[in-house]
């Protein structure tokens, strides 16, 4: 009798769906790219951008709040497309950035809010200061790459950062406080 329960007992767990575990993947740095705009003097948009950043995906298709993301990547790989723009930005005004100072992201938790779509809550440490940064996310698209055949994923977010709210606020409001980021990234499941 006690042979006939374990045996039905085991069968029963069998029958019960394995949950899936979030699943691994990196950042392909070649085809991630985070954009910023601010209002400059009212007389135009001034842009810069991040590239060729690292960062890795705790991904579950299935349940996207049990998802994470860290991202992080040096200050002086802001690219402004001229050079006394970004030495300005380098300089003791903005970043004071060293070679080895880091921006980093760390979510804290996604609530999803439609189909593709989530709110992923953050720490963002930016300038020696850590506040929390909440990402409007979209899922593009998921499935397998077309050229390299295996697992990808495609993700945009934005948000909108205040300077001041990390010590960069210098010549605002002339130079808006408020910086309107776009994020567009790509990432391959891990091997």
């Amino acid at each position: 009798m006690i042979r006939l329960s374990t045996l039905s007992l085991l069968g029963a767990l069998a029958a019960v769906p394995a949950f899936a575990a979030p699943e691994a993947y990196v950042l392909d740095s070649s085809h991630s790219q985070i954009v910023f705009d601010y209002n400059h003097l009212g007389f135009s948009t001034g842009f810069g951008m991040f590239s060729g950043f690292e960062g890795k995906i705790q991904f579950d298709q299935a349940e996207p709040a049990n998802s994470s993301v860290e991202v992080s990547f040096p200050v002086k790989t802001m690219l402004t497309g001229w050079q006394e723009r970004f030495d300005h930005f380098m300089s003791k005004d903005f970043f004071d950035a060293t070679d080895d100072e880091m921006v980093t992201f760390k979510s804290t938790a996604i609530e999803v809010t439609g189909e593709k779509t989530a709110k992923i809550t953050g720490d963002l440490t930016l300038n020696d200061v850590t506040k929390p940064v909440v990402l409007d996310a979209v899922l593009n698209q998921a499935g397998e790459h077309p050229m390299v055949k295996k697992p990808w994923a495609g993700f945009s977010a934005t948000t909108v950062l205040k300077r001041s709210d990390f010590n960069l606020g210098q010549f605002a409001p002339f130079i808006s406080d408020e910086v309107n980021v776009n994020i567009s990234i790509e990432a391959m499941k891990a091997e």
